[in-house]
C-alpha cells in the first residue's frame, strides 16, 4: 500500500493481532482515518487457539462468523482431568446461566488472525504488515509519530492524532514508559508443541478443550479442526528455567508426570519441537495516557487457564473503540471519562478471571471445577465464567461471590496454622469435598 509522505492519520493501531484487527475494523466503520501497523505477514503462527462462547456474538458483528465457523472445529465444553479425582469432570457451556452462547471455537491462531486481519482492511482501515514500530513519541497535545522499519529495511514515519497499542507481548508502550511489571504472584512460563495422532473426546465433545492438573500446573489440551492437537503445560517460570535438557525433551518428561495425558498422547507424534515461552503474567501500571491506550495483551496478560485472552482483548477492542471515538470528538472532560470508563471495564473482567486464576492450581477451586453436584447452582456460575460472561451484570456474580466467601472461611484453619491453602494436595480431595482445602 502506497502513503502519501506526510500523511496525517486519525488512528494509529499497532499490532494486527484479534485486538487491533478489531479495532482497526470498528474504527474504520465508524468514520476514521485508520493506519494498522503490524511487523509480521500473515498467516504467521501464534499460541492461543482456544475460544470463548461470548466471543460469538464479537464475530457476528464483525462479519465474520461464517469465516471463523469455516476454519473451527466446535467447542461445547471443558474437561478437567485432576490425579486426586478418580473421575474426569465436564462443564458443558449449555449449563451456563444465559444459553443464549452455547458453543466457541478452537481455531489455528494463524488462520483465525488473518482472517480478522483481512476484514479490517476490507472495513477501510490502511493496513501495512511487514512493518515494525521502533520508536513512537508524543510530540504534542494532539498527536503521535511512530517510526518504523520495515522487512525490507525502510524507515518510514508516520503521523496520527491517536495511538492504539495492540503490540501483545511487544508491550510497545509499557516498555517505553517502564510501567510493565511481572506479576509476583502468579510468575508462571509455558512448553508446547503441536501432535498428530492425539486421541481425542468422543462425539461431540471431540473439539473440546482438556485441562489436566498435575504436581507443577496444569496441562491444555486443544483439538484442531486439521487433526493436530496443541498441547501446553504452565509451570512456575523456574521449572522451566532449570531443566537440564533441551525443551523438546523436557516437554516430554513433564508429559510422562501426567498419566491421563501421557495417555491420551501415547500413539501421538510431535510436528515439530517444542517452544518455551516465559514471562507469562505481567501488567502495564496505566492503560491510558495523553492520545493513548493499551488494548489486549499490550497492557496486561495473566495465565491462559481459562481461555480468556482472545476474548479478552476483542471484547477490550470493543470498549476501546467507543473510547477512541469519544478522545477524537468529544470534549476533554468527555474523553477523561470515556477513558476511565474503559479502564474499570477491563479491570472489572481481569479481576473476575484473575481470582480463580491464580487459585486454580488450590485443592478447593480445583474441587470446585471437578464437583458433579450444583450446590448453590455454582456450577453453573462457574460454566458461565468459563464462557467468558464477565463483563455484564449477571446472577452469576453473585454465586461466584459466594463462593468465595466460602472459600476464605475454609482456608482459615490452614492460614491460622501457617499452612495455606496452595500448591498440589498434601491428601486426596473427593469428588464431594468441594471446599476441602
Amino acid at each position: 500500500m502506497t502513503i502519501s509522505p506526510g500523511e496525517n492519520f486519525d488512528v494509529l493501531v499497532v499490532g494486527g493481532g484479534p485486538a487491533g484487527s478489531t479495532i482497526a475494523t470498528l474504527l474504520a466503520r465508524k468514520g476514521e482515518r485508520v493506519l494498522l501497523l503490524e511487523k509480521e505477514r500473515h498467516p504467521r503462527f501464534h499460541i492461543g487457539e482456544s475460544l470463548l462462547p461470548m466471543n460469538m456474538p464479537l464475530f457476528d458483528e464483525l462479519g465474520v462468523a461464517a469465516e471463523i465457523a469455516r476454519i473451527g472445529i466446535p467447542k461445547y465444553g471443558v474437561e478437567f482431568v485432576s490425579p486426586y479425582h478418580d473421575e474426569p469432570s465436564t462443564l458443558d457451556f449449555s449449563q451456563t446461566w444465559d444459553t443464549r452462547c452455547a458453543s466457541a471455537y478452537e481455531v489455528r491462531r494463524s488462520e483465525f488472525d488473518h482472517v480478522l486481519l483481512k476484514n479490517a482492511a476490507a472495513s477501510g482501515a490502511h493496513v501495512i504488515e511487514g512493518c515494525r514500530v521502533t520508536e513512537v513519541k508524543f510530540p504534542g497535545p494532539d498527536g503521535v509519530v511512530a517510526q518504523t522499519i520495515d522487512d525490507g529495511g525502510q524507515h518510514q514515519q508516520f503521523q496520527a492524532k491517536f495511538l492504539v497499542d495492540a503490540s501483545g507481548r511487544d508491550t510497545l508502550l509499557a516498555n517505553k514508559f517502564a510501567t510493565k511489571t511481572s506479576n509476583k504472584r502468579h510468575h508462571s512460563a509455558a512448553v508446547f508443541g503441536h501432535f498428530t495422532g492425539a486421541r481425542r473426546l468422543p462425539g461431540k465433545a471431540v473439539g473440546n478443550i482438556s485441562l489436566f492438573w498435575f504436581d507443577h500446573g496444569w496441562f491444555w489440551f486443544i483439538p484442531l479442526l486439521d487433526g493436530t492437537t496443541s498441547v501446553g503445560a504452565v509451570c512456575h517460570a523456574d521449572f522451566i528455567k532449570d531443566r537440564k535438557t533441551d525443551v523438546t525433551s523436557f516437554f516430554k518428561s513433564v508429559i510422562a508426570m501426567s498419566p491421563a495425558l501421557a495417555d491420551r498422547l501415547r500413539d501421538a507424534e510431535l510436528t515439530g519441537p517444542a517452544t518455551a515461552t516465559g514471562n507469562y503474567s505481567y501488567k502495564s501500571d496505566r492503560i491510558f495516557g495523553p492520545n493513548y491506550l493499551m488494548v489486549g495483551d499490550a497492557y496486561t496478560f495473566v495465565d491462559p487457564v481459562f481461555s480468556s485472552g482472545v476474548f479478552l482483548a476483542m471484547q477490550g477492542a470493543f470498549f476501546a473503540a467507543d473510547t477512541v471515538t469519544t478522545c477524537l470528538h468529544k470534549s476533554k472532560s468527555q474523553a477523561e471519562h470515556a477513558l476511565r470508563a474503559y479502564e474499570a471495564n477491563v479491570n472489572r473482567a481481569l479481576d473476575r478471571f484473575s481470582w480463580f486464576i491464580y487459585r486454580a492450581n488450590r485443592p478447593a477451586i480445583r474441587a470446585l471445577f471437578m464437583t458433579r453436584g450444583n450446590p448453590f447452582r455454582f456450577r453453573e456460575a462457574v460454566a458461565s465464567l468459563l464462557s467468558g460472561d464477565v463483563f455484564r451484570p449477571s446472577p452469576v456474580h453473585t454465586r461466584l461471590r459466594w463462593f468465595k466467601g466460602l472459600y476464605y472461611l475454609k482456608s482459615l484453619p490452614a492460614w491460622w496454622s501457617g499452612q495455606p491453602d496452595r500448591g498440589p494436595d498434601a491428601r486426596r480431595s473427593t469428588q464431594s469435598g468441594l471446599y476441602q482445602p
